[in-house]
């Protein structure tokens, strides 16, 4: 999905996807199912992509990675993101952990996936794809089910933009707590549809995105450090 965005993003942003181990050309390899061992591989792997000018954006579990990642470049010292643009997910301090207990067994998981809506109708129909998905979807419960809110951490010095769907299960206040994780501006976006409102309604939703980089990056293109998230 990252990969299409880059026939309709402006021409000075370079999108550079973030394949997790366990999926995709990446699927030989073990999931990392500890949120803060999957955080510091990422910031590992990715130390190339986030330096100069950069923004870090991620939908629903991976926007909770995002902020991990940008947390723990701020405990490193390391360069933090332009921007955190997060889609899809409630903030750190709103989520609710018993959310992901239990439920792990195949017809769960399933019905789980047909409620998101985001599943093409063709990998219900294969059992091969299914096996796929309904592993990577195990996995990244178990993610997000290891990840530990820290209370103490202090705002983060940059802006936050947030994006949600109108139809979606999470709370109007839940996305809302995203303005108590920075110091600094914080937006929300609202869109019609679920938990996938970002696929739904992608040309919409790609144009608020852009709405919301311009005023963390040069809007010409960048010769050095060219702009990316």
């Amino acid at each position: 999905m990252y990969l299409r965005w880059r026939r309709f993003v402006p021409s000075w942003v370079r999108i550079v996807p973030v394949e997790l181990p366990g999926r995709g050309a990446r699927m030989g390899e073990a999931f990392v199912e500890d949120f803060d061992a999957l955080v510091a591989r990422i910031c590992a792997e990715q130390a190339d992509a986030m330096c100069g000018d950069f923004a870090l954006f991620g939908h629903s579990m991976g926007a909770l990675l995002a902020h991990g990642v940008t947390r723990r470049l701020q405990s490193l010292h390391r360069p933090l993101p332009r921007a955190l643009l997060v889609s899809g997910c409630a903030a750190p301090s709103r989520r609710d952990p018993e959310r992901f207990d239990g439920g792990e067994d195949d017809a769960s998981l399933t019905a789980e996936l047909r409620k998101q809506g985001g599943t093409p109708e063709k990998v219900f129909s294969s059992e091969e794809l299914m096996r796929i998905t309904l592993d990577t979807l195990r996995a990244d419960r178990r993610v997000c089910r290891s990840h530990a809110h820290v209370a103490a951490w202090p705002p983060l010095p940059l802006p936050i933009h947030a994006f949600a769907g109108r139809q979606d299960d999470i709370e109007v206040p839940a996305m809302a707590a995203w303005f108590e994780e920075t110091g600094g501006i914080c937006t929300l976006d609202w869109f019609d549809g679920g938990h996938f409102f970002l696929r739904h309604h992608e040309t919409a939703f790609l144009a608020a995105l852009a709405r919301r980089l311009p005023t963390h990056f040069h809007q010409a293109p960048l010769p050095a450090h060219q702009g990316q998230i």
